[in-house]
């Protein structure tokens, strides 16, 4: 009999490592999606033959679903049993997978990127909120996101790596189908280990909120997406912007007159939440003045091949596991989100302003490499704690939302840097060349000048993030405050929103959720996007 007791805490604590286990290899796989993909597109567009005008789609098509369907993705993790949301999006990935590498033409291409990013968006925030209702004990639950967040950020590595192999080796068609691996894999593990679980009192649909979300989003991402090609004057541009600013007003409205909000206001509203979603956004604009025009200056004017450019962000990704594993577990208890922000603001600054002195000559060890490594420390002190510090306080019923909204966040965002900073980039090439004579090295040195244009730009937002944190972001005695906030709300939980068993269940489910230690499950979906759409005229042939 006591043999039998004792050997169930060991055996409950070797499900969850297991749980974790299968939850990061789904994260794998999206993260490896996101990257080979990109770096497979000139591949597919030679075996498929369409035109340089249409090849963006295959980006845009994945971040419009994804962007646009998140904040419902989560919500149906918080009504519905997480195992079977978690599997229904790994099935669904699959199969889309499957359908973009057997595509016969760019449209069949293009309709199953946006259906991978339809389930992508089921799929993230099940993800997260899974190891979030399945490691209750903070320093199980650090451990096991920071397990999480090294795998997304170290996967973004190894895609850049995996991609180039698989197109040069094989074909591009290997980089939809290699997901179906570990598709397979993760739905045997859910499976076996993972538990069926539903809320006590399950949140309803906001069917008008979700309309309205949905649309809002699309357009803003459309918009930006757009402008990218047809310019930011276009009147399909304005319009799409105009109206998805309307829409996103006219959902505010109606969350308010919800009794079943979509988005309870009171998740973004607090400033110590939105400021780390400010923050995440802001970071999601800047990052891609890193991954998009640092991939073009390596393989467009310095001649590197898609793999040794996957190898030459390596070292950032090391820096970036250090970083958000010590940022999670040692230096956030000790100073607080607000000071380990603004310090990963200020290094990204720096490491942008660095970047911006490239020039055609420079090499990878003087001009390239320092800046990586800074920028890996800097991203590892942004994203953990902002992640941590956004689940501060919400609710376990809306804890799939708010993780939903840190990925909205993080794909807007990173939507709206690649337009931005490409109209700027391909502006400055122009004006370059406009204004020197031609030459031989004209076309790589103006290409450049684009690039560290771009740069000079990310280092501004990173510098105005640095403002933003320090004012909206909260000290570590307000954190503080906040965790013993919880504290009473969660032991004041009703007994039947418990099973029997697990009577001290509840002090420690609230409490827990303010510990979670993770970078955004989106963050590696900003790995190299390589929209040759965006690509400054003029580059070298490489």
């Amino acid at each position: 009999m006591s043999s039998a007791i004792q050997g169930r805490p060991a055996a409950a604590v070797d499900r969850r490592w297991l749980v974790l286990v299968v939850v990061a290899v789904a994260q794998l796989m999206v993260v490896l999606d996101a990257t080979v993909v990109n770096i497979a597109l000139p591949s597919a567009q030679r075996s498929l033959g369409f035109p340089n005008g249409d090849r963006q789609w295959v980006v845009t098509a994945y971040a419009l679903a994804f962007g646009s369907l998140l904040l419902v993705g989560g919500r149906l993790g918080d009504m519905y049993s997480r195992k079977w949301v978690f599997i229904t999006g790994l099935a669904g990935f699959a199969v889309s997978s499957a359908i973009g590498g057997a595509a016969v033409s760019f449209e069949m291409l293009v309709a199953a990127r946006a259906l991978q990013g339809a389930f992508g968006a089921i799929l993230a925030p099940s993800a997260l909120g899974t190891l979030v209702s399945t490691f209750q004990d903070p320093r199980e639950r650090g451990r096991a996101f920071g397990v999480f967040g090294s795998v997304a950020a170290g996967g973004g590595g190894v895609g850049l790596i995996l991609g180039g192999v698989l197109t040069q080796y094989l074909s591009w068609r290997w980089t939809l189908y290699v997901n179906l691996v570990f598709a397979a894999i993760a739905i045997a593990g859910a499976l076996a280990f993972m538990r069926t679980s539903r809320a006590a009192s399950r949140p309803r649909m906001d069917w008008p909120g979700a309309v309205l979300a949905c649309a809002g989003l699309f357009l803003i991402v459309f918009g930006f997406s757009h402008a990218e090609t047809a310019g930011w004057t276009a009147g399909l541009t304005i319009g799409s912007l105009v109206l998805g600013l309307v829409l996103l007003a006219a959902f505010v409205v109606a969350e308010r007159r919800s009794s079943h909000p979509l988005l309870p206001l009171h998740v973004i509203l607090d400033r110590t939440r939105g400021g780390s979603y400010v923050a995440v956004g802001l970071s999601g604009i800047a990052i891609f003045g890193i991954f998009l025009f640092l991939t073009y200056y390596l393989q467009e004017v310095k001649g590197y091949s898609p793999v040794t450019s996957g190898l030459a962000f390596l070292p950032m990704i090391g820096c970036i596991l250090l970083s958000s594993n010590v940022s999670s577990i040692v230096t956030l208890p000790r100073l607080g989100p607000r000071v380990l922000i603004t310090t990963g603001m200020l290094l990204g600054a720096g490491a942008m302003t660095y970047l911006s002195q490239l020039t055609v000559t420079s090499s990878y060890a003087g001009g390239v490499l320092p800046a990586l490594l800074i920028l890996g420390l800097g991203f590892g002190m942004i994203f953990a704690p902002a992640i941590n510090t956004a689940t501060a306080g919400v609710q376990r019923q809306d804890s799939g939302v708010a993780s939903a909204l840190v990925n909205t966040m993080q794909q807007v965002g990173g939507s709206i840097g690649t337009a931005l900073l490409s109209t700027i980039a391909l502006t400055a090439t122009t004006s370059y060349l406009a204004g020197h004579h031609t030459g031989p090295l004209a076309p790589a040195i103006a290409a450049t000048h684009g690039y560290t244009t771009a740069f000079a730009v990310s280092a501004g937002i990173f510098g105005l993030g640095v403002i933003l944190a320090i004012v909206l972001l909260p000290s570590r005695q307000r954190l503080a405050e906040l965790r013993a906030a919880a504290a009473p709300a969660a032991q004041a939980a009703p007994p039947a929103a418990a099973p029997a068993p697990a009577a001290a269940a509840p002090a420690a489910d609230l409490a827990p959720q303010l510990e979670v230690h993770a970078i955004p499950v989106a963050l590696p979906c900003c790995s190299p996007v390589i929209n040759p759409a965006s690509l400054p005229a003029g580059r070298p042939a490489g």
